[in-house]
């Protein structure tokens, strides 16, 4: 019988969960790669998807609390889908995935998880990257530590390089 160990799932089930939103820390300068903190913006900032649907998933959110697009200004919409296009090329850059799966679930009922702080999810996708392990056993494999993820992605976030408008 052939053992799958996911330490982070240990931690994520023993370790006491922030008070508040998990949006809203984005504010402690300190705690950037703590809190998977990878790029800013004026009005938004990425960070990374600490229990991941698959490698590279990100997350861009505006600085605002709000729930759904309907309160974004004009410059926070352009702001925040520039930095979503930003991240595709970041990911492009270091990771080459064949595709990507861009959404954003608005309430409880669309699989929000959290609810009251809008984020959308960027996350890289390659042919054969979902097997039997998802879809009989409820598994997901990773083929790489978060950190060294982290650490990957924030070089490119860091790149001058990168093809893309930076917000």
């Amino acid at each position: 019988m052939e053992r799958l160990w996911a330490p982070w799932r240990m931690e994520y089930i023993l370790n006491k969960k922030p008070d508040g939103c998990i949006f809203c820390l984005k504010e402690e300068n300190d705690r950037e790669r703590e809190i998977l903190l990878l790029y800013r913006t004026k009005h938004s900032f990425v960070m990374m998807n600490r229990y991941p649907y698959c490698n590279g998933h990100l997350l861009v959110s505006p600085y605002r609390h709000l729930a759904d697009m309907s309160g974004l200004t004009d410059a926070e919409m352009l702001d925040l889908f520039a930095t979503v296009k930003l991240s595709c090329d970041v990911l492009t850059a270091k990771f080459s995935p064949q595709g990507f799966n861009i959404g954003v679930n608005i309430g409880k009922a669309a699989g929000a998880g959290v609810d009251d702080h809008m984020h959308i999810h960027v996350v890289p996708r390659w042919v054969g990257d979902t097997n039997f392990m998802t879809v009989i056993a409820d598994v997901r494999v990773m083929p790489e530590n978060l950190m060294a993820t982290y650490d990957k992605l924030l070089a490119g976030f860091t790149d001058k390089n990168i093809n893309s408008i930076q917000p």
